[in-house]
């Protein structure tokens, strides 16, 4: 699906050089109505009968009349209330209200086909450093219309409605309406997919940032420990978001809803998109095989320093022992000259010189032993 986001863009482009403003004109006519002075990211791109293409930015009541002289249309509402304000959105389009209730109950992918209307939920993924904010996205069809529901978080179709009136003149005037309509569903997927793509970017650089801190001895260990729980957690959050979006594909790629084609060149790219996930997720799968390997590799380092205290205290206590055991030699010596019949016939040098002399070869004997038997242990 990549191939056909390039080549819209570039169309676009050339487009863009090779027409003159008149002939643009006549063939697409825009209305913007600017919601303190930016974009709306409410708005409907709408592809009309006599040919021409219509893009409006403004209140979803203002978008029914140029619904009833459309050929196909796609319309993008913000709301702040995804159940409440959806619902409302739905039944002003002409939908059943029952469907976004059903979707809104969904945790993060939802299918809701109603014959002569259907209803999707996708996840769509924000990553923030090793944040993981997953959004929904709603997806209403219903004969030649494509309405896409979303909070204030998700900004990605907003970006892509520059585009869409190019692609809307793309789309071949003589396909059945649940081809156009299918088109333009692919499209819409592809985009919200290439966006969820864009959160591996950033946990893989994430990732390098983290990879740094292993290098070093002393350093950020308490950071580092939690810094990799916090990026595993999000490849999970991530995966979940991926494997979410896979399983609504998987409903689409037969075409069996009466409001999907069965086209099997457009059903061609809704493999693509099924294609793409399951690379993602595999790349995914593979990252986080690395980190358990590196949460492997940390926990290998604590349990060497934790061995190297253990073994700095043993060595502490055997030098103690070393010492208490040296020092047995000369006080028993001492005590011996403390005697009084004995300290009375030896003079105070004498016994002086005897107590060092015999401390200092306790402790060499005793350390010849501890060596040569290999007690003391390697710090």
């Amino acid at each position: 699906m990549r191939s056909v986001k390039r080549g819209d863009r570039a169309d676009n482009k050339s487009g863009d050089k090779m027409k003159e403003p008149q002939s643009e004109a006549k063939v697409e006519s825009t209305q913007k109505l600017p919601l303190n002075n930016n974009t709306s990211p409410t708005f409907c791109v709408a592809m009309l009968k006599n040919g021409s293409t219509l893009k409006l930015e403004g209140d979803v009541h203002e978008f029914l009349p140029t619904l009833k002289e459309a050929d196909f249309a796609w319309i993008n509402v913000q709301v702040s209330d995804l159940k409440e304000e959806g619902m409302k959105v739905a039944s002003i389009l002409g939908f059943k209200p029952s469907i976004i209730q059903e979707l809104a109950s969904q945790r993060f992918s939802g299918y809701d086909d109603h014959t002569t209307e259907l209803g999707l939920l996708l996840p769509a993924v924000r990553v923030t450093e090793l944040e993981v904010e997953i959004n929904k996205l709603m997806i209403l069809i219903k004969s030649n219309i494509v309405v896409t529901i979303h909070g204030e978080h998700v900004t990605r179709l907003v970006k892509f409605a520059r585009y869409a009136v190019t692609f809307f003149k793309k789309v071949p005037k003589n396909l059945d309406d649940v081809d156009k309509i299918s088109l333009v569903l692919v499209r819409i997927l592809d985009e919200n997919n290439e966006r969820n793509f864009d959160g591996i970017r950033s946990i893989q650089e994430q990732g390098e940032e983290i990879s740094k801190y292993l290098i070093e001895t002393t350093k950020f260990r308490e950071e580092l420990g939690k810094d990799i729980y916090k990026m595993k957690h999000a490849l999970i959050s991530y995966l979940e978001a991926l494997w979410a979006s896979l399983d609504v594909v998987h409903y689409l790629r037969y075409g069996d809803a009466e409001l999907i084609t069965d086209d099997p060149i457009i059903l061609q790219k809704v493999g693509m998109l099924s294609t793409d996930l399951t690379r993602q997720i595999s790349i995914s799968e593979q990252m986080s095989t690395v980190l358990a390997s590196g949460l492997e590799v940390l926990q290998s380092i604590y349990n060497n320093q934790l061995q190297m205290l253990n073994n700095r205290l043993a060595a502490v206590v055997l030098w103690l022992t070393v010492l208490g055991t040296a020092v047995l030699v000369p006080n028993t010596i001492a005590t011996i000259f403390g005697v009084a019949p004995i300290a009375e016939h030896v003079e105070w040098h004498t016994i002086v010189w005897v107590i060092v002399l015999s401390t200092v070869v306790a402790v060499l004997i005793v350390y010849w032993f501890v060596k040569k038997k290999g007690i003391l242990p390697k710090v």
